[in-house]
């Protein structure tokens, strides 16, 4: 997709003309919803906030704060995902994960319950921030809403789901200016290919009544997840 068309569609996601110019562009490619799938959202977004330690690494400008939306299209046999990133600096590269848990409940207050551990991560996309103010942009299709899991018996790991979306610094270098400690290996993180990634840059935040992540549109308290697939 072009970069013209991205900068039209950002601008559909802070206007009402968001909920026509998706439904026109996709509802005539996909394939109808299911009976149950018809009662559950057809399209969500939300954003995604910074980490608060890196935030001044991700800037552009110290006029600007890093912005990430999600938008998300369900369909019959798989969902489409859009990211769309702004205000954050050229040259940049991420790597977008689902987990099962969040660091944060906003932009800025830590999650109590967060124990340093991510839950179950699910590699999705890369990212690459280019020199154009409208590039920075992820569309994926695959399972998103509601039903996103994953399962390891070899471990004993029950269905897990992973409702959360966020994504890492590719390289930690990238973040040393912010306090990483980007000439220690012990100290990087798993998320990308070769497992050396940088720390957490941004990632969703909980609905504050049910606590579960965003990819959860249909809470069920009654069902395992809480949520109902």
């Amino acid at each position: 997709m072009t970069n013209t068309w991205f900068a039209r569609f950002r601008g559909f996601l802070s206007s009402g003309t968001m909920i026509f110019a998706l439904i026109t562009a996709f509802g005539s490619i996909s394939t109808p919803l299911t009976a149950a799938a018809q009662d559950k959202k057809y399209f969500i977004t939300f954003d995604l906030v910074a980490n608060p330690q890196f935030a001044k690494c991700l800037r552009r400008s110290e006029y600007e704060e890093p912005r990430a939306r999600a938008t998300i299209i369900r369909g019959k046999l798989n969902d489409i995902l859009f990211l769309d990133l702004d205000g954050i600096k050229p040259g940049l590269q991420f790597d977008l994960f689902t987990v099962q848990r969040t660091s944060l409940l906003d932009a800025s207050t830590p999650n109590p319950d967060f124990k340093g551990s991510f839950g179950l991560a699910w590699y999705q996309s890369d990212i690459e921030i280019g020199k154009r103010t409208d590039d920075g942009h992820v569309r994926i299709k695959t399972i998103l809403l509601d039903q996103i899991f994953g399962f390891d018996p070899d471990v004993a790991l029950k269905p897990t789901n992973t409702f959360h979306l966020g994504f890492w610094f590719n390289n930690p270098k990238d973040a040393e200016a912010c306090g990483f400690p980007a000439n220690d290996p012990t100290k990087f993180t798993p998320f990308n290919g070769e497992h050396k990634a940088g720390p957490l840059a941004m990632i969703s935040v909980p609905d504050p009544h049910t606590k579960l992540g965003p990819l959860c549109t249909d809470p069920d308290s009654s069902q395992p997840s809480g949520c109902n697939p």
